[in-house]
């Protein structure tokens, strides 16, 4: 199948966005029972993000899984579209991946925010590059 190395990183990352989503129910659900806080109070955003502290790094991590990551999803699919893959995109792909993984391990657990900013700036740059192969097969293909 031409189309499943650049398959493979899409669906990983969206692995990562679903056990990132797990993990937070699971910290939510256990904070929120720990500290006997009323659910109703946690109806609007703010007051979640006041009252539910422990679990705010999960949290963080699973709203920066719906930003960023969008950008990996569109260049995958535009690649599949157009039949434009080569090793260095599904290197690339996989590179970005991998490190949207440690990024995220670093943000649910001990979330050292310089640990966690290298990592994520490392991401962009990757998806700048696949950006960058995909719009260098685009205008001089």
């Amino acid at each position: 199948m031409f189309y499943k190395p650049m398959l493979l990183p899409l669906l990983a990352q969206v692995l990562l966005t679903f056990i990132v989503w797990v993990y937070l129910y699971i910290t939510r659900i256990s904070e929120i029972k720990r500290k006997n806080i009323n659910p109703q109070a946690l109806n609007a955003r703010k007051k979640s993000q006041e009252l539910l502290t422990d679990s705010a790094g999960p949290a963080n991590n699973f709203m920066n899984l719906l930003e960023m990551p969008v950008l990996f999803y569109l260049a995958i699919l535009l690649s599949l579209i157009l039949l434009v893959q080569d090793q260095v995109l599904i290197i690339l792909a996989w590179t970005y991946v991998l490190l949207r993984y440690v990024h995220s391990s670093i943000q649910c657990t001990y979330n050292k925010v310089m640990h966690r900013f290298q990592v994520y700036f490392l991401s962009c740059v990757v998806l700048l590059l696949i950006w960058l192969r995909l719009a260098t097969y685009i205008l001089f293909s």
